[in-house]
């Protein structure tokens, strides 16, 4: 089974991205039993595929715990995937392999976006890519975050392409959650694409007039508001499909 593994050598570089270890240690009562060392393991590909467990990960997992249940060797799951909360995730996986997991042990590719919360926290942003960016950002402690869907459903004609796109409805519901924010008034300050987008063409047009125009789509050109990628892949391999 591949894994990532961090020695004690490397702790303190890894100290802010990983101290999910440092609680994670802290609860291992005996100090002479504490390791010196945590498991990073990756998780498509490596721990499942698709929805279903790889070979005997549950069971290796199993063995990082004590038999009463309380855990042996701290351990995390790291992927550059994401799209969901790390508590959602972490009830997803836990249920999949059998084990009990905090939030904390999962990283998912915009995890750091947590260190963000501070600069915008009341700022107007959005949140790009599938699954549940907004609410992603949300759970951080973003106060002022609009999905991609949310805010491009508030600009007629913003997806020049739309008219192409007959696999894709009209969906009220998030124009009316958007119109509620003075988005026509309110520059976005930051963009952030959580997770690979579905529809990338549209996407990309409405990142380029929010960047172009100082954050207001049809204002002037203005200086560009800042733009975080939580992984930069384009390609993933996907599980039960063939090419």
């Amino acid at each position: 089974m591949i894994s990532r593994f961090l020695t004690s050598s490397s702790w303190s570089r890894k100290r802010v991205l990983f101290s999910p270890f440092l609680s994670l240690i802290s609860n291992i009562h005996s100090l002479s039993q504490r390791p010196r060392f945590g498991i990073a393991f990756d998780i498509d590909g490596v721990i499942i595929r698709g929805n279903q467990p790889i070979g005997g990960s549950p069971k290796a997992l199993r063995r990082l715990y004590e038999d009463c249940g309380n855990l042996k060797i701290p351990y995390v799951f790291l992927t550059n995937g994401g799209g969901v909360p790390e508590s959602k995730r972490a009830l997803e996986l836990g249920a999949l392999l059998g084990v009990n997991l905090l939030p904390s042990q999962v990283i998912q590719g915009h995890s750091p976006f947590k260190q963000l919360v501070n600069r915008f926290k009341d700022e107007l942003v959005v949140a790009v890519g599938k699954g549940e960016p907004a609410v992603v950002m949300s759970e951080y402690g973003f106060k002022n975050v609009l999905s991609m869907d949310e805010y491009a459903s508030c600009f007629d004609g913003i997806d020049p392409l739309a008219q192409f796109k007959k696999w894709k409805g009209v969906n009220q519901s998030l124009k009316e959650t958007a119109s509620r924010r003075n988005v026509h008034s309110e520059k976005v300050r930051a963009a952030f694409i959580v997770s690979d987008p579905v529809d990338w063409s549209r996407d990309v047009q409405v990142l380029c007039d929010i960047l172009r125009t100082g954050g207001l789509p049809g204002g002037e050109i203005g200086r560009q508001p800042d733009l975080y990628f939580a992984n930069d892949d384009l390609e993933y391999q996907v599980g039960g499909l063939s090419f």
